[in-house]
């Protein structure tokens, strides 16, 4: 019950952060909303891999971090050539 909160809260946080991501009024700051969505989409995954007892989560959830930390690098890059 604990863990199935917790991705409910995870859940929200995350749409919080879209929402952040959507509406932000300098491209920084939307890139830091995307950035929070999926750092916040990791911890769900994580989550979500104790509530059902599945290691794959696990390993999906590794991948993911990985390829969201290569695109928040592309961004950053991307927002250093723009000045």
């Amino acid at each position: 019950m604990t863990f199935f909160l917790l991705a409910i809260a995870l859940a929200v946080l995350i749409l919080i952060a879209l929402v952040r991501a959507l509406l932000g009024p300098t491209t920084a700051d939307r890139v830091v909303g995307i950035d929070t969505a999926n750092t916040l989409m990791v911890s769900a995954m994580l989550v979500l891999a104790a509530l059902f007892k599945e290691a794959v989560l696990v390993d999906v959830a590794v991948v993911y971090a990985m390829l969201s930390f290569v695109g928040t690098l592309f961004f950053a890059r991307y927002l250093e050539g723009t000045k």
